[in-house]
């Protein structure tokens, strides 16, 4: 887990809420607070979809950034900066299963709880916190150290300047 805050303000939010550097991400949850605190639960209601609308639609547990993204933008657009805002994005099983191949291809992928990225602003500071969640327990770092890279590299892409706390 590594702490990243983020020099660019303006190019991180831009990326987040405006283009489609993480749509297909999905969303753990959410919270913003402007006037209001709004809470986002990312989790997919079960009854609400037919298990055909599901299917056809490749609905999974929890709800893309893509679909979310602009609700959120919508809480946080305006004259003024909202107070703060907390984001938990969860790497897709599929994209999951594309980084296992690259950082440690025998890891079994039913053995990932989640590959997640936090996304902290506060008293106009933004921090990305990388997150690993692992069904067993093993003392090989590769894939926490891959994570870490892999987050670091996603940035340097989308050329948001960053700089790692300790």
């Amino acid at each position: 887990m590594i702490a990243l805050r983020v020099e660019d303000l303006k190019g991180f939010t831009s990326a987040l809420f405006v283009g489609e550097a993480f749509d297909t991400w999905w969303l753990r949850e959410a919270s913003i607070t402007t006037y209001n605190t709004f809470s986002i639960d990312g989790r997919i209601r079960r009854g609400y979809f037919t298990e055909q609308e599901r299917e056809e639609k490749k609905i999974g547990e929890l709800s893309s950034w893509k679909l979310i993204r602009p609700i959120c933008f919508s809480l946080i657009r305006g004259k003024r900066l909202p107070e703060n805002f907390r984001i938990t994005l969860q790497l897709s099983p599929t994209d999951v299963q594309q980084f296992l191949q690259s950082v440690q291809p025998d890891f079994p992928v039913e053995q990932v709880g989640g590959l997640y990225l936090n996304i902290r602003y506060e008293e106009q500071t933004m921090y990305c916190i990388t997150g690993v969640s692992l069904n067993i327990f093993t003392l090989d770092k590769r894939i926490e150290q891959g994570w870490d890279a892999e987050i670091k590299q996603l940035l340097k892409e989308k050329q948001i300047a960053y700089i790692q706390e300790s």
